[in-house]
């Protein structure tokens, strides 16, 4: 994530400076089409991105948890939005409008080398998916999700996500996802409940998900 890259004091001057809004379950964040003026930081909650199909269902391609953020590279090359984003749970969502990134940037040159770097490692990831990333194991890639979706928490926190969700984003048959997830739990490292996990220890989830 691009804001990601920025150092402390400057996404604390830009989350000051911008407007936060609550969503409910199920809510658009986003739309396909939209004027990109900014972009947005997820405080708490999560956020499916994909693209709602002409029959009207929505393809997840990425799920979001808190401290993600999305829809720099739209802003930065003027483009429309590409992804429909909606609400997963109660999100608190900031929106970073561009002029405001702009002065910023333009008061801090040093950070361009910052986001520089984190954009390289965006592409990477891109060249990565579009070689075939799904071709790695089951365990890692699921422990990436839920990981990822725990945020920054270093401690239990409980997420929203089905096993059919997964296995969506994943490419993986739910009796795969539904086997890796045991032998989390059996791990200690997760425990299911009903349409959550929570998430007992984040910090070993990251390090499964660097191992394939």
């Amino acid at each position: 994530m691009l804001f990601s890259a920025l150092e402390e004091g400057l996404r604390e001057k830009l989350r000051h400076a911008s407007s936060e809004r609550s969503y409910s379950t199920g809510q658009i964040v986003q739309q396909r089409g939209a004027k990109a003026d900014g972009f947005y930081v997820l405080e708490s909650g999560s956020v499916s991105v994909g693209q709602f199909l002409p029959d009207g269902e929505f393809r997840a391609a990425a799920l979001l948890g808190p401290g993600d953020s999305w829809g720099e590279l739209a802003m930065f090359a003027g483009k429309p939005r590409v992804v429909d984003v909606i609400a997963r749970e109660e999100c608190r969502i900031r929106h970073i409008r561009s002029d405001l990134f702009k002065q910023l940037m333009s008061e801090h040159p040093d950070a361009s080398m910052s986001l520089l770097g984190a954009l390289s490692a965006q592409l990477q990831e891109m060249l990565d998916l579009l070689a075939g990333i799904r071709r790695g194991s089951a365990r890692p890639r699921i422990a990436g999700v839920l990981a990822n979706l725990a945020g920054a928490s270093a401690g239990p926190v409980m997420i929203s996500i089905t096993q059919e969700e997964l296995g969506d984003l994943l490419g993986l048959t739910r009796m795969t996802v539904n086997t890796e997830l045991k032998q989390l739990e059996r791990e200690g490292m997760i425990q299911r409940r009903y349409r959550k996990i929570e998430i007992i220890n984040p910090e070993e989830l990251r390090n499964i998900s660097l191992v394939n």
